[in-house]
């Protein structure tokens, strides 16, 4: 499925990949997403159109970092799930302490309805605790799938993992819980029902295992995502009519009904843009005119395709339930598609913040329009990688979710456009923001001859508590026509303009709300103008006296290496100012997790790889902003006074 040349030779995972298969009586749609935190987009908007999820953990590292984020996303879009523990062919594979980890770190209620026959190198198969059946898979790719007696040695172990299983199930299913309470025997059928439907309604995840490389277990797992993951009928999918006061309109996967289709995906390609398309509701045909509340005009489908990584299929048509691709017609993701009858939308993807940037400019001229073609094409497959011109330096800013994110999209410019760029140090993602409340009373006055400005704002600014949800705030609590209604927006917009570029540094602020209370004005000399300039100053005087911060993006760390470089590891974090959280040692392989602020690990990367021999991987995912220290408090206004003083 990884298609990329760059996918191959770093070994990971990129961007998604779409495919279809037909595994017995059943269409399954597939897509295949990164596993690493920086292309979190791609499992985003994955989820955000699939039905069910298949939850890929390692039998030797169990739950990582980057599976704390892909559970979050999880919940976050209430996707059904089941696990699969892959590489129990692996030295040192344990997959019970998988299990154990998914209970203990991810808080899940599930229980394995598999147990290995061997594991590491001899692993052989696996043995259906639901059923009792043991199998074994043979031939050179394990595509030979064999029923066989199950051992002696695994009996005990399959007994109790069959009693572990019927106890998780009678927690969250009544049927079960009956039938163990009173003593009487819980038949295969029954169990199987019980984990469909415990499972559909995100109450139980049962945990598959096997090894991908070699095929063993993967065709169990093909039935398990048959037996137990939802189908779309069993889906509850809701649009809202905008046409009717928002209401809720339940969809249906009758293919005779009204169109409703997501476009989630972008990607350019010597065919054109192709747009990855789930339908909800409805058919899409080959030749049919669609349309949006976000589209200017009628778009006409000339081309539908069937996708198989990076190879395509024509069909004529797809129906509700089915992912296929769009080629030609250009159109954004996030948007609606229907045929025209209603006015019908559905709720967007979450896009994350990117948190690190890197300055660039190309090493010759003539390539700055090669440059702006690639970066708008990249932007509108990936949202969250954005370019940005710094309105002081007048520097060119690419703004990812991590230094290999934005590394990939540099290779690429290379090697796709031919693009050479110069790129300077990754600028962190500084936040401004205010510990009190901070009153202001600005009056802004001038008099030039003809008509002059004149504004007064009185109120105060205040922190927005984290658990309220909200990052800014205006609150208008003018009376008695001390700022006319008409000048309120502009007082507003001064707001909204003072949020974007703070007054200690010029970062944008966040957690501030602003309450207007009173000001005064001219019936000649008060225009717009006048009033978002008195906001500004306003600002900045209830900014300076309300105990200004300035935030900078903490990661969460988690370091895997073998246990003789612990100390080395520890010593580097501490050394980067790093609060270690969690240390872990399973034989020989030590896990370290940490707090740590995104500024101190540029080059950690090269540091790392140094001085553990290349043994040591790391993931980093933000966590959270928090306020700088006072000396890098200081150290940071002075160099914001020192870039000022040059471009004044």
């Amino acid at each position: 499925m990884d298609s990329m040349d760059l996918e191959r030779e770093k070994g990971i995972t990129i961007q998604s990949a779409a495919t279809f298969v037909k595994w017995k009586r059943h269409h399954i749609n597939i897509i295949d997403t990164p596993g690493h935190v920086d292309f979190t987009i791609e499992v985003e908007r994955a989820l955000r159109v699939l039905d069910g999820a298949v939850l890929v953990i390692c039998a030797v590292g169990a739950v990582q970092s980057q599976t704390y984020t892909v559970d979050r996303q999880m919940k976050r879009y209430n996707v059904p799930r089941i696990v699969f523990i892959n590489k129990c062919d692996r030295l040192g594979a344990d997959p019970w302490r998988a299990v154990r980890q998914l209970r203990e770190k991810l808080k899940l209620k599930c229980a394995a309805v598999q147990v290995p026959i061997g594991l590491g190198s001899g692993m052989v198969g696996l043995v259906d605790v639901v059923s009792e059946r043991a199998y074994v898979f043979l031939g050179e790719n394990g595509e030979k799938v064999e029923e066989v007696e199950v051992p002696e040695k695994a009996k005990s172990l399959v007994a109790e993992k069959r009693e572990e299983l019927l106890s998780e199930l009678a927690d969250v299913d009544e049927e079960v819980m009956d039938k163990v309470l009173d003593g009487k025997a819980v038949g295969e059928d029954e169990i199987r029902a019980a984990i469909r439907r415990c499972c559909i309604a995100n109450k139980f995840v049962p945990v598959f295992m096997g090894s991908a490389i070699k095929n063993k277990g993967v065709q169990l797992l093909l039935d398990g995502i048959s037996d137990y993951l939802p189908c779309p009928a069993d889906m509850e999918t809701v649009a809202l009519d905008v046409s009717n006061e928002e209401k809720e309109v339940k969809l249906s996967v009758d293919a005779a009904s009204s169109l409703v289709a997501y476009p989630f995906k972008l990607k350019d390609d010597r065919f054109g843009q192709f747009t990855w398309v789930r339908v909800y509701q409805g058919t899409l045909k080959r030749g049919d005119s669609v349309s949006s509340l976000s589209l200017d005009k009628k778009v006409r489908i000339s081309r539908l395709v069937r996708m198989h990584s990076d190879e395509i299929e024509d069909i004529d048509r797809i129906e509700a339930g089915d992912i296929a691709a769009i080629i030609g017609p250009e159109m954004p993701i996030g948007i609606t598609l229907t045929h025209g009858a209603q006015n019908l939308v559905m709720s967007s993807m979450h896009v994350p913040d990117p948190v690190i940037s890197f300055a660039i400019s190309t090493k010759q001229k003539d390539q700055d329009k090669h440059l702006m073609k690639a970066l708008r094409r990249f932007q509108s497959e990936d949202p969250t990688f954005t370019v940005v011109q710094d309105p002081e330096t007048n520097e060119m800013l690419i703004c990812g979710m991590g230094e290999l994110h934005l590394e990939i999209y540099i290779e690429r410019l290379r090697r796709e456009y031919g693009v050479q760029l110069s790129v300077g140090r990754p600028r962190v993602a500084y936040r401004e923001t205010i510990t009190d409340r901070g009153d202001f009373e600005y009056l802004h006055k001038k008099q030039t001859g003809g008509q002059g400005q004149f504004a007064k704002v009185c109120g105060y600014l205040e922190p927005i508590e984290e658990e309220e949800g909200i990052t800014k705030e205006f609150i208008d609590h003018i009376v008695g026509g001390s700022i006319p209604p008409q000048y309120v927006p502009a007082v507003m917009k001064g707001y909204e303009e003072m949020m974007q570029h703070g007054p200690l540094c010029g970062f944008p602020v966040t957690g501030v709300r602003m309450v207007v209370d009173d000001g005064a004005y001219h019936a000649v000399d008060s225009s717009e103008l006048a009033f978002r300039i008195a906001t500004h100053g306003a600002f900045k005087q209830g900014f300076e006296r309300a105990g200004p911060q300035i935030l900078e993006p903490w990661m969460v760390l988690e370091v895997t290496a073998p246990a003789e470089f612990q100390a080395v590891i520890i010593n580097g974090i501490t050394r980067r100012k790093g609060q270690i959280v969690e240390t872990f040692c399973d034989e020989e392989l030590l896990t370290i997790r940490a707090s740590v602020s995104l500024s101190s690990m540029f080059g950690y990367s090269t540091e790392i790889r140094s001085s553990t021999q290349g043994k040591a991987t790391f993931t980093m995912e933000y966590e959270k902003h928090q306020p700088v220290s006072k000396d890098e408090f200081s150290k940071i206004k002075e160099k914001y006074k020192e870039c000022a003083k040059q471009f004044c």
